[in-house]
């Protein structure tokens, strides 16, 4: 078994990473959702955001894996972060610098590996996302280029403050976020052929709400809604604040007919909260739906604009047949 060296900048890369305060802290969905589009896209048992510390390799996402972390000289990410391409391994037992790798020998049994170095915002490589599965298998350009851009969506949270990213009321991603995130999302759906759909919602009596029953209980109103969003939809799935009574939701490998299984759903929730005695008020909502076309739609907000205006004409509709 070889050894991973040390790189060059050891001593600036574990500075750099000891100041980003993230070693050892609680799992978070910005990262985990990145680990569960791997796993999906890449159809792969495993797969990791891993973290190179002094002596080990420790998992800040993990999906197919309980170990936590492991010693960094069994890592295969230590070998990874030595250089700026992704770092591939087709058949472990067919390597001699991993043949006798305990972590090949042994559970979890690694013969396919393929990881790409996550820089800090200062450049230092300070882990990997990778992918692992257990049996031999090639990787070819078009999966490097997927990867790649899941990659670049790891760094990016890196990169953008908490604060900046998430709507303080909801603790939903916000605008900002939102547009960061899913522009990447839908270049990994483009490489790989993968199906998306966008939903607009919009609260329609929040005005109501604050004129009759004060600030207070329009922001609980979103807050509920907010709530509803997250009981409905995947976790693998971008829900957002837009701004004000206006959300969306991102579903990935989903089209406009699987789309509405969640729609369903969400108006079955709907129904329960407004039968409620204990909310002195109900959330009456719109929506819009589009699914992703690349040809038609060049950017997320050619996707935005088309889903409002579309929850516009059925809010339109509701009002008439009212």
């Amino acid at each position: 078994m070889k050894k991973p060296n040390l790189p060059a900048d050891e001593a600036a890369r574990l500075a750099t990473l000891a100041a980003l305060n993230i070693l050892d802290t609680d799992p978070e969905e910005r990262f985990d959702r990145y680990t569960r589009l791997a796993k999906k896209i890449f159809k792969v048992p495993i797969s990791l955001i891993s973290l190179i510390d002094q002596d080990r390799q420790w998992f800040k996402a993990r999906l197919g894996l309980e170990a936590t972390e492991t010693p960094r000289e069994v890592s295969f990410c230590g070998h990874a972060i030595l250089g700026d391409e992704t770092f591939v391994i087709k058949d472990a037992k067919a390597d001699k610098r991993f043949a006798d790798n305990p972590l090949v020998t042994q559970d979890p049994n690694i013969r396919f590996y393929a990881g790409r170095p996550i820089k800090a915002p200062d450049g230092n490589r300070i882990g990997t996302l990778c992918v692992i599965d257990q049996t031999p298998r090639d990787f070819d350009e078009e999966d490097l280029a997927a990867l790649d851009d899941l990659a670049q969506l790891v760094e990016s949270e890196f990169k953008i403050t908490v604060e900046t990213t998430t709507d303080e009321l909801t603790g939903l991603t916000n605008r900002r976020g939102f547009r960061d995130i899913a522009k990447h999302v839908l270049t990994v759906c483009e490489r790989t052929g993968i199906p998306a759909s966008l939903l607009y919602f919009e609260i329609d009596n929040i005005k109501s709400i604050n004129d009759k029953l004060g600030r207070q209980q329009s922001d609980r109103a979103i807050f509920e809604f907010a709530k509803i969003l997250l009981d409905t939809f995947r976790i693998s799935d971008i829900i957002a604040r837009l701004g004000g009574d206006e959300f969306c939701v991102l579903l990935t490998g989903t089209d406009k007919t699987a789309t509405m299984i969640p729609l369903n759903r969400l108006y079955a929730l709907l129904d329960e909260f407004n039968a409620r005695d204990s909310s002195p008020f109900e959330l009456d909502i719109s929506y819009g739906m589009v699914n992703y076309d690349r040809n038609q739609h060049h950017n997320i907000s050619d996707l935005l604009v088309e889903a409002d205006t579309l929850m516009y004409v059925h809010k339109k509709m509701r009002k008439t047949r009212n």
